[in-house]
């Protein structure tokens, strides 16, 4: 019995990944206050304690992301057509990419600036002469280090999936009424073949192209990210159906293995986090990053399928939500993190009230932004059906 899905297609299970990578994001960067990596404010505490775990979601979690909006979005050009999906996409990602990036987004900036170069800042050092200077666009700068505004910071996402739906878009017209041969791999494949461009990506383009979220000169990340987003969107065509039914299949096997490369790439920064690693360990943790993606994706994809089997109040509210959730979160974390660190709080105790303490947040501004007319969709809420009218696939809302 043949159960791919096509693009016509009601796909709950795509709601469920995204509503739950989406929300990963909380605890993720929350932690990212707590570790040594580089972020806009750092606790004090911080350190190499929790740098394992953050592990366990680094090398895929966006790139999941990718991949189920290429799968969403295809099936929404689908739905509308080019030009409607065009002016979908414009409209739902980047009003709320520029309202972020003159509102939202400016608290981080300020208390990254506050904690870190607060001689830097302008007038008498309060919020609102930095969001003067920031829509004036001054730049802050201490030597050759500045902070360039404006900036969109954790909402790098929207331009990003922006610029693929296009491109997406474009090849798409281009390629019309020419057949694309299917896909027949053999079922063992499905582990390892789709892992090959990560693996090249990372050894050929990580090293001299580092992650940058600056758009014009991100080469890795636009080969991973583009690439996991046109898997999605074959998805969705008949030349590549089997991926779904085959993350099914192996989702046991691909968990498995993605842990297993967990545990090996904890050992290796462990080992290595105040030296340097031979060149060729090097090399063999970037392959087995690559395979980590890959399998803790296939992984994900299949266990949705079990866990998200058909659609629920539940999942549509949450679906519904979550791009909200997404603007609001980093900035909330932010926020509390600096009114809570007069306390002096353990992170054992600050960690998770951040964690809670934001989830509120952002389902009060949920609760409270849908029902404002000029703002919800500036906050990326969609807008209202009109009577009469379908209800949109809902695994469109950040497609």
């Amino acid at each position: 019995m043949n159960t791919s899905p096509v693009a016509s297609d009601r796909l709950p299970f795509l709601d469920g990944l995204r509503v739950a990578a989406f929300l990963l994001l909380i605890p993720y960067h929350v932690g990212m206050y707590y570790v040594s990596w580089d972020w806009h404010v750092k606790s004090p505490h911080a350190g190499h304690l929790i740098e394992p775990l953050m592990l366990l979601s680094g090398p895929w979690r966006l790139g999941l992301l990718f991949l189920v909006a290429g799968a969403a979005c295809q099936g929404l050009m689908a739905r509308r057509g080019a030009w409607g999906f065009v002016r979908e996409r414009s409209r739902r990602l980047l009003l709320p990419l520029l309202f972020g990036m003159a509102v939202v987004v400016v608290p981080q900036a300020y208390y990254e600036l506050k904690t870190q170069a607060p001689e830097l800042l302008p007038g008498n050092g309060g919020y609102l002469d930095f969001w003067a200077a920031y829509l004036r666009l001054e730049q802050f700068c201490k030597g050759d280090d500045c902070l360039d505004v404006p900036t969109w910071n954790h909402l790098w996402f929207l331009p990003y999936l922006w610029l693929y739906a296009l491109v997406a878009v474009v090849l798409a017209g281009w390629r019309r009424g020419v057949s694309m041969p299917r896909l027949n791999l053999p079922a063992w494949s499905w582990l390892l073949l789709p892992a090959l461009p990560l693996i090249v990506f990372r050894l050929g383009l990580m090293p001299f192209f580092p992650s940058t979220h600056g758009l014009v000169d991100d080469v890795y990340n636009h080969a991973q990210y583009g690439y996991l987003f046109a898997l999605g969107w074959a998805s969705r065509t008949p030349a590549v159906t089997a991926l779904w039914a085959q993350a099914l299949r192996w989702r046991g096997w691909a968990l498995g293995l993605a842990l297993l490369a967990w545990a090996l790439l904890a050992a290796y920064y462990g080992q290595y986090v105040d030296s340097e690693p031979p060149a060729a360990l090097r090399n063999a943790q970037r392959v087995l990053w690559g395979l980590m993606s890959w399998w803790a994706i296939l992984a994900a994809c299949g266990w949705a399928q079990r866990v998200f089997r058909q659609q629920s109040p539940a999942l549509r509210q949450a679906s519904a939500a979550v791009f909200c959730f997404y603007i609001l979160h980093q900035t909330l974390i932010v926020v509390f993190s600096q009114w809570l660190a007069p306390l002096r709080l353990a992170p054992a105790i600050e960690g998770p009230l951040l964690i809670v303490l934001t989830f509120g947040a952002c389902a009060l501004g949920y609760g409270l932004l849908r029902h404002l007319p000029g703002l919800r969709e500036l906050f990326g809420i969609a807008p209202r059906k009109a009577p009469g009218r379908p209800e949109a696939g809902r695994l469109a809302s950040l497609a």
